[in-house]
Formats: structure tokens, sequence, C-alpha cells
């Protein structure tokens, strides 16, 4: 094959990947994107998109089953419902693939050239990459990489056979009878929740002394009562250690080294990701490294000159918002911009039920860092519109300097919630205090009226509690 030469080329196709490529394209740089899948990366494909595509036909699913009990507190029943997994992940399939689609038309708009195949480094301006067709040759004057990460294996629990990770629980054709999620991070919840639902016997196994230990207990305590009314069994504090050797279960460490035994058709291990470094000749080119994670600064630099790196190969936190700031951060320096990293603050999702968001200082960060700070908290047991959405269970916490109130963060658990982070976290871009958030006019009724009140509580004078 001919070689290539680029001014800019992007190792890897996923959030940050084809966002850097597109905005270089925009900006007429001449770019190359090299994939060795399909475009969009974990999360289209495999992660975020194709998990809340399930995540919601559980949710329909399960109102259905407690229509068909007759407990639906609305009145309605129906025959007993039924789910048939194959056409359901046939209905996530067809998503993902509108999606690929839409990527790849996406980069052909921005005259981004995509070529297919697994790229590894020569030197620090040269990669090759393995295609079907043979060996292509790239030559660029800034390469980005953008790899991502993959699931972390568990020595005692490889994948294979019964033991899956996230990518095999979203091609599962059957719900099995029972499932053991090993890590009661937002992956493992979010997906065994999902499967609870769908009817699933879910049991949770987490070496922590509680689920979900990134965010504070009090957000979570909406999260453990749901999973209660589920059904769905917790063992924190516990080990998982293999599976059974007649198969069947789980085998699990308990307390003081006693073993128990969980009922467990498959095994879901969701103890977290690693970044996705080997493999792509990074040994050629000898990068600083922060642990795992490729070292940068706050312009995307590597140690190595016009090599950048975004996305989950950098460090937490390994989420696909992050990437695509960093993307378009990326080719804006490329095309001489003066651009760094200077976001205040990045949200974080739990899409469990109900689901969960942080953005920026938790209150006990807070006070770690200014000490005197004021706290507005609006439940929404005294939201109307929660009342009407069955939806009490849950709050909005707003985190602000008692000095000049300032907003450091907001916090909320409740049903929908992920639909009010972008509100959160511009009014900490904005440096937003909490009068700008009390004063601004929230629609009646609409959960986002909660913010509004956190903010009028933090200042002493809520209005609906």
């Amino acid at each position: 094959m001919k070689d290539i030469s680029c001014k800019l080329l992007v190792i890897g196709a996923g959030p940050g990947g084809y966002v850097c490529a597109i905005r270089a394209g925009q900006l007429g740089i001449d770019t190359v994107i090299v994939e060795k899948a399909r475009p969009g990366g974990t999360c289209l494909n495999v992660g975020c998109i194709p998990s809340k595509a399930l995540i919601h036909a559980a949710d329909e699913f399960h109102k259905v089953k407690a229509m068909a009990t007759g407990s639906d507190a609305l009145g309605i029943s129906l025959a007993s419902p039924e789910i048939d997994l194959a056409r359901t992940m046939a209905w996530k399939d067809r998503i993902v693939g509108r999606l690929n689609t839409g990527v790849a038309g996406l980069l052909k708009k921005a005259r981004v050239k995509a070529i297919e195949g697994h790229a590894r480094f020569r030197d620090g301006k040269t990669v090759v990459v393995e295609t079907e067709t043979g060996e292509q040759v790239i030559r660029a004057e800034a390469i980005v990489i953008a790899t991502g990460s993959v699931p972390v294996e568990l020595p005692d629990l490889p994948f294979g056979g019964d033991v899956i990770s996230s990518t095999g629980a979203l091609s599962l054709e059957r719900v099995p009878a029972s499932l053991a999620v090993v890590g009661g991070g937002y992956i493992g919840l979010e997906l065994g929740t999902a499967f609870a639902k769908l009817g699933a016997n879910v049991t949770v196994v987490e070496t922590m002394p509680r689920i979900l230990p990134l965010y504070d207990a009090e957000l979570t305590r909406p999260v453990v009562r749901r999973l209660e009314s589920l059904g769905v069994g917790v063992m924190s504090g516990a080990r998982a250690k293999s599976m059974a050797k007649d198969g069947g279960a789980l085998v699990a460490e308990a307390g003081e080294g006693g073993e128990i035994r969980i009922a467990a058709e498959k095994v879901l291990v969701t103890v977290g990701r690693r970044p996705a470094t080997e493999g792509w000749g990074l040994d050629q080119i000898d990068l600083d490294m922060d642990g795992r994670f490729i070292r940068i600064d706050e312009q995307c630099r590597t140690s190595m000159r016009g090599v950048y790196a975004i996305g989950d190969v950098t460090g937490e936190p390994m989420l696909a918002h992050r990437a695509i700031a960093q993307g378009e951060m990326v080719a804006e320096i490329v095309a001489g911009h003066r651009r760094s990293w200077d976001r205040r603050a990045v949200p974080a999702v739990c899409f469990t039920d109900p689901e969960v968001v942080s953005v920026g200082l938790s209150p006990e960060e807070a006070r770690k860092a200014v000490r005197d700070v004021k706290i507005g908290n609006f439940p929404f047991s005294a939201s109307g519109r929660a009342m009407t959405l069955q939806a009490e269970d849950g709050f909005v916490r707003i985190v602000a300097r008692a000095d000049n109130h300032v907003v450091l963060g907001v916090q909320a658990v409740g049903a929908g919630v992920a639909e009010m982070a972008a509100a959160f976290a511009l009014s900490i871009e904005m440096g937003a205090r909490l009068e700008d958030v009390a004063g601004t006019m929230a629609a009646h009724p609409t959960l986002g009226e909660a913010f509004q009140e956190s903010a009028l509580k933090a200042l002493g004078h809520a209005l609906h509690i």
C-alpha cells in the first residue's frame, strides 16, 4: 500500500477519538482516524448506549409486571406479561447500528479518512496499521492516542463460559434464572438492577463495606432501599473466590473466612476497567506513565512532542463525556487555538434505580477545601411532580461556600435526575452563587424545581418544606 501522510492521526474511534477527528476535520486539518472495530468505541457499542437501552426495557417490563399482579397504584391491570430478551437485544442492536452509521457519516462529512485495522507505533511520528488487505503505514505530524479501556478480569474468575463481562451481559439472549454480580460499583448495579427487573434472582458481592463506595452514604440509601424492594441480595464486605466445581454457583468468602455458595447461572464480573495500553507499540515511543495510565498535562500532551492522549487511557474519571471534551480541546490545540483543560466539574451519573448524580464537591470534600459551607437539601417527597410520577424517593442537594455562596457541588438521587446533570454542571462552570440558582425560575410542576428549592433551603428560606 502507498504510505499515507497527514496532519493529525487519531488512534481509536470511541467518543473521544471520533469527536477529536470530527472537530479537526471541521477546522480544516488533514485527519486520519484508525479503529479496529466499529466506530463509537466501548460506550456506543458495548457500554453506555446498549446498557441504557437494556435498563429502559427492564424498567418498562417491570412496570407491566406490576400491572399484571394488580398491585399497580394507578389501577391499571393487564394479562401476564413475558419478555423475549432476544427481541430486546435486537432492538438494542438496531439503536447501536443507527448510531454507528451516524458517526461514520459525521466523519465523512468532516472529510476525515477512516481506516479499519489495528494500529501499532513504529516511532513517535509513524504508525503501522494491520488491515484486511495488508499493512498501511501512516505518518502524521500529531498523533492522538484514544484507545479507551477494557474490563478488569479476575485471576480466579476469567471471562468465558458462565463468567461474563458487561459486554457478555449485553448480548445474552435469555434472562438467567440466577445472576451473581461481582462488584457493587455503577456498572454492576446498573446491569444487576436491570436483570432483577427482568426476572433474574440477583446477588451483588462487594468487597467494600457498602455498595457504590465512590458516592456518599446519604446519596446511596435510596438505591439500597430499592434493591431490597426488588429482592436483590447484597453481600458487602465479601470477596468472590471462584465458580463452584460442580457449576451453577459462585463461591464467596464472607466475614471471618467463612465460605458461602451463591446460586449463579451466570456470574457478571464488574470490578473496574483498565486502560487499553497494550498491543499498540507504546514501548516504541517510551511515554511517561502515571501508574497504568498515560501521563498528560493540562493540554493532554504526553511526554513526547506531538503525541497526545485522551479518555480512559489517561486516568480517572473514565467517562465518555470527559473523553469528548478532551478530544474537542486537542483538535483545537492542533489547529493552533489557545486551549487548556479548565473544567471545574465533570458530572458522574449512575443509572441505577433511582439514578444518582454527583457534580463538583461533596459536602465532606467541600468542608476539607474551604471549611465553612452552606448545604441545602430538598426531598422529592415534597415535590408535586415527583408525586405524580410515583418517584418520591430521593433529593437534590447543593453545596456552596458560606462566605460568598459560590456553588461548589450539586448531588441528586431520584428518578430521572440524570437529565438534570447538565444544569448542575452549568451552575458550577458559570461560577453561580446560591442566589443565582434560587433566582432562576423553574417551570412548575417539574423535578427541576427541587434544584431551585435546594438553593433556597441553603439560604434559609425554602418555600415548600
